[in-house]
């Protein structure tokens, strides 16, 4: 009896090692349809939006998304400068992303297809449905790789606008009308995340 016990616990933890290498359409559609069972629950938004942060928190690699979007600003910042910056960053982040997501109540995301770039990077495609209320829209996401048992969403591209991108073209508009000074930068952050 022991034996078999310890058999099936052999079986099990090798079957689990392997099945945690998660494919990213099968990420981003695991991660889609948990946002919209929450997002159809009947709790209030304040609810939602904690608990969307915490999705995001899992899913997507916030702090890789943060240094991008400082662009070549972030090679000149101190330790103690990107330790603020990449703080300042996840709260803006998770505020910015929930608030905006948590005002749909039904979002049907279908995943039809996924390209490896390389070892680093997939891109999936999916398409969020029409209602009465917005068209039928494209979205790819930008799923990073690097580790396969623990894929991260770097981008989303909707309608071919990186969202990534324009947060990084926003900052690079900030910085520049500021001298380059990264404490303006840290002064928006701030205000947006205190409202």
């Amino acid at each position: 009896m022991r034996l078999k016990f310890l058999t099936f616990l052999i079986i099990f933890f090798s079957i689990s090692s392997v099945s945690l290498s998660i494919e990213p359409d099968i990420f981003v559609q695991s991660t889609v349809n948990r946002a919209s069972k929450l997002l159809s629950e009947n709790i209030s938004k304040d609810e939602k939006i904690e608990k969307l942060k915490l999705i995001a928190k899992e899913t997507v690699d916030i702090r890789g998304i943060g240094f991008y979007t400082l662009g070549s600003k972030r090679k000149s910042l101190n330790e103690e400068e990107k330790k603020r910056y990449a703080k300042l960053f996840e709260v803006y982040f998770l505020k910015s992303f929930s608030s905006r997501l948590a005002e749909y109540t039904n979002p049907e995301i279908d995943v039809f297809n996924k390209e490896k770039l390389n070892d680093n990077y997939t891109i999936v495609n999916s398409l969020l449905k029409a209602t009465n209320e917005r068209p039928e829209i494209n979205i790819d996401w930008r799923i990073f790789t690097k580790d396969p048992n623990n894929p991260l969403i770097r981008d989303l591209i909707i309608e071919g606008l990186s969202l990534a991108r324009t947060q990084k073209e926003e900052f690079a508009s900030v910085l520049s009308s500021n001298d380059n000074n990264i404490d303006a930068l840290f002064k928006v952050l701030e205000e947006f995340s205190s409202k």
